[in-house]
């Protein structure tokens, strides 16, 4: 993956950068970004299978992709191992692979130094938020834009927790 420094993440109000990559399930039909957007707003959300506040978040984001929010896994490890976290974690929403074997190249085309950091992507291919680590207030901002409480009662969760 990408040294910070090398590569400058997306900010807020950027053009997503356009991709194709594999599903976990079909490397022979590609997703890209223009066709997932084509029908509205996207979460994108790197990540990495032993990536602790990955598996800490992913779960809250199977609860946004139930609500409705089109959350697309990005993973940066190989098939195998994806679906092995989808299964332990939860994970229903759709994954594709950006992989160490193809250089990482949407992680490198966004700025990926950490993991989780998630996109918001409006359906005008413009980046609308940017989410590195846990993040608290986004995920709950997130809830409201689909008009759910992300984190339940009584769920003791963390302001921030770095990726």
């Amino acid at each position: 993956m990408a040294a910070r420094g090398q590569y400058r993440l997306i900010d807020p109000g950027s053009r997503a950068p356009e991709f194709q990559l594999a599903t976990i399930h079909d490397d022979e039909n590609p997703a890209a970004l223009s066709s997932l957007i084509a029908t509205g707003p996207v979460l994108l959300a790197f990540f990495k299978v032993s990536c602790p506040v990955c598996q800490f978040t992913f779960p809250f984001l199977e609860r946004l992709h139930a609500a409705g929010l089109r959350v697309y896994g990005i993973s940066q490890d190989d098939a195998e191992n994806t679906h092995e976290f989808n299964l332990e974690f939860g994970i229903t929403f759709p994954t594709l692979l950006d992989t160490e074997e193809s250089g990482f190249p949407v992680s490198n085309d966004y700025g990926i130094s950490s993991v989780p950091t998630m996109f918001l992507v409006e359906s005008n291919g413009t980046v609308a938020r940017v989410i590195e680590g846990w993040v608290r207030k986004d995920i709950e901002w997130l809830g409201s834009r689909m008009g759910i409480l992300v984190i339940r009662r009584g769920e003791r969760v963390p302001e921030f927790k770095p990726g």
